[in-house]
This record gives structure tokens, C-alpha cells and sequence, in this order.
């Protein structure tokens, strides 16, 4: 009997870092500085999009990412609840967000004003850490 113990003890062990592996982990905060990301957007019609690379500030340990859209037709976002106006049309609605994490979908409302009347279009936003690149200064 304690033989058999030993043994499956033994195997218990040796499995856990295996076991450990299985779950994701959320990317680590970059350190303090400039970035930019790949940033994908899905959602509503597929016709809107975000201009690549997406600039990334970190400071303090906070994630601030800068989103332009391809039209300037959006005139504000809403993130986790917050509302957040437009900077500036020019090149497209361009948006100062925080952003909680890397490689996680994160969901963003658009209010675009292309059509008849304003419109609040569902997304989702993601940032991929692999993309991840100091920004040239």
C-alpha cells in the first residue's frame, strides 16, 4: 500500500508543472514608456477599422492606448461603462482609451454619425502583445 502511495505521489508531482503550463497567463504591464501595438477591431458591419500600429503609453504601471479609426465618422467610444469624446477627426476619430490588459478582448461601443442618424455599434478591441514594440522617437 505505501508503495503505491510513493508512486502516486511521485506521478502527482511530476504532472503539476504540467498542469501549471494549461492555464493562460494575462501579459505582464510593459515598463513606463511608448509603444505601439497591433490592435484589431470586430464587430458591427466589418467596415470600420483602427489605423495600424495603435500607439501604447504605460505610465505608472497604466495602459493608455491611442485608437484611430479609418473614418472620422465617431464621435465618442464607451469602455467598461465610460464614455470617451473624440480628439480629433483628422486623420480618423481618434480616441485616448486605458486599456486593462494585453491579449484580451476588451468590449467597445462606437457611436458613429455616418448614417442617417447616430448609431452605437458594438465591437470588440483586441492588443497584441506579440506585436508589442518600443516607439520610435
Amino acid at each position: 500500500m505505501r508503495r503505491i502511495l510513493r508512486i502516486l505521489t511521485l506521478a502527482l508531482l511530476l504532472a503539476l508543472p504540467l498542469f501549471s503550463a494549461c492555464g493562460e497567463k494575462a501579459p505582464a504591464i510593459p515598463a513606463d514608456g511608448e509603444y505601439t501595438v497591433q490592435a484589431t477591431l470586430r464587430g458591427g458591419s466589418g467596415k470600420s477599422g483602427l489605423i495600424n500600429p495603435t500607439a501604447l503609453t504605460v505610465e505608472g504601471g497604466r495602459m493608455t492606448a491611442t485608437l484611430v479609426f479609418v473614418s472620422g465618422n465617431y464621435d465618442y467610444v464607451v469602455l467598461d461603462g465610460t464614455r470617451y469624446d473624440v480628439l480629433t477627426t483628422d486623420p480618423g476619430s481618434t480616441f485616448r482609451i486605458p486599456v486593462s490588459a494585453l491579449d484580451q478582448e476588451l468590449a467597445l461601443i462606437g457611436d458613429t454619425v455616418a448614417m442617417s442618424a447616430p448609431h452605437e455599434v458594438e465591437y470588440t478591441l483586441l492588443l497584441d502583445s506579440a506585436t508589442l514594440e518600443a516607439a520610435e522617437r
